[in-house]
């Protein structure tokens, strides 16, 4: 950490804490549109690791880039993911997000070849059903962001047998979302839509921006909260009688 990023690390702290405890949507969006011009170095400051980690999940599995592969970066903010993405050669890469000063500095890195303004969970995601290689949304699973009642509709622009990829922390304040995004996420499995190949644990997410979110009651500039990574693969549809299509049976896995 660089001299300046630790003399402004008490204020990024106080206020990624203070987005955490937004829980309505309208007033997140507002807080994000302020926070677009030093939403970069702010997260420096604060080490977050997910776009990074997320972005190495996904490219782990995938065939590796080609200039088709086509990947949705949902909720992109200001491009975090696309720089990793086109780091590991993943070019063709578009993006929606709900905030637009966000999208503002997301369009300024040049990185996307379509940007939209999308609230997940309030409206659909602009594209047809089956058009992406692979979904990415990093950051945003969380209260007062995306409902979990929004992931089927990543599954819908996902082509058959495409990779979903998704995150959420695993710090206290969080972990009543994420029971109920995993409920979510089973109750799609069971259903035969998609299937689980990841489940990665992370225990350097981002510095915690309190003692209370490390459960260690270790100084917050010196401890990290935790997070997860999940990668799905929807199931390839298939034709049964009467001209009815539904999803591949499972397999072990």
């Amino acid at each position: 950490m660089t001299r300046e990023e630790a003399g402004r690390l008490p204020q990024v702290l106080a206020r990624v804490g203070a987005s955490h405890g937004i829980t309505d949507l309208a007033c997140k969006l507002r807080f994000y549109d302020d926070w677009a011009p030093e939403y970069d170095q702010d997260v420096a400051a604060l080490k977050y690791q997910a776009p990074r980690l997320a972005v190495d999940c996904l490219s782990g599995t995938l065939l590796g880039p080609s200039p088709e592969t086509l990947i949705l970066d949902v909720a992109c903010g200001t491009g975090l993911v696309a720089v990793e993405l086109q780091a590991r050669g993943f070019l063709q890469v578009q993006g929606v997000d709900g905030s637009p000063e966000m999208l503002k500095e997301a369009q300024a890195r040049g990185l996307y070849q379509h940007l939209s303004l999308c609230t997940l969970g309030q409206e659909p995601l602009p594209s047809p059903e089956g058009t992406f290689d692979a979904v990415i949304i990093v950051g945003a699973l969380s209260e007062g962001q995306v409902p979990c009642s929004a992931i089927p509709e990543l599954l819908r622009v996902t082509k058959p047998g495409g990779l979903v990829c998704l995150t959420t922390r695993t710090n206290p304040s969080n972990l009543p979302y994420k029971e109920a995004l995993e409920a979510a996420f089973d109750s799609l499995e069971q259903a035969g839509v998609w299937e689980r190949l990841v489940a990665q644990p992370v225990d350097h997410w981002e510095l915690a921006t309190s003692e209370r979110e490390t459960g260690l009651g270790a100084c917050a500039q010196d401890a990290f909260i935790s997070g997860i990574i999940y990668l799905y693969r929807k199931r390839e549809a298939v034709q049964g009688e009467g001209g009815r299509v539904s999803a591949q049976p499972p397999t072990d896995h």
